[in-house]
């Protein structure tokens, strides 16, 4: 899984245009997922990397990590957000990982949850179901609630809208590796 960074120089655009980009990678996705039969969505382009059914299967699960997100900071103070990028020493001030390894790890994900054997149309159902969610809860944030705020650990404080906005890449990036499966590319 690739990380894609958001600029930290760069304003979230404005909250209508994020989602409306939330609402078209939904729309991309049910549509590549619609088009292809079950046999080419579960073939994997190599031994490494996903097929297009793990792909969806991921982002229905970062889905609900990132609604979680949106609520906890909702809630809460400047809570600490836990992440993908969280270095060992952040974990272990929190008493986890150790043994354990990183909680949010995406290739551990798709073997304990096995996403091979997921039906891609009810993860992208499953995936439809929370981002309507996503949707429905940064449609009805006003401008102040939309600037609370994590504490990331590599990068600081994020706000909701900036979250969004990397949720909005994450997507990209995902999409992009998902059509590369599907023509059996790396």
């Amino acid at each position: 899984m690739a990380v894609v960074a958001v600029r930290d120089d760069a304003a979230p655009p404005p909250a209508d245009e994020r989602l409306r980009r939330l609402t078209l990678a939904l729309d991309d996705l049910a549509a590549a997922v619609c088009e292809h039969d079950d046999g080419l969505l579960a073939r994997r382009p190599d031994a490494r990397n996903w097929s297009a059914t793990e792909i969806v299967c991921h982002l229905r699960d970062v889905e609900e990590l990132f609604l979680t997100r949106f609520m906890t900071m909702l809630a809460m103070d400047e809570p600490k957000i836990l992440a993908f990028s969280a270095a060992p020493a952040d974990l272990a001030a929190w008493g986890i990982g150790g043994s354990i390894g990183h909680p949010l790890d995406p290739d551990r994900w798709a073997d304990e949850r096995q996403y091979r054997r997921n039906d891609p149309r009810e993860a992208l159902a499953s995936f439809a179901r929370r981002r309507g969610e996503t949707l429905a809860l940064l449609g009805r944030l006003g401008l102040s609630e939309g600037q609370r705020g994590g504490l990331h650990p590599t990068r600081g404080r994020i706000t909701i809208a900036e979250y969004a906005v990397a949720l909005v890449a994450h997507d990209a990036n995902h999409l992009a590796q998902l059509h590369r499966a599907l023509a059996g590319r790396a």
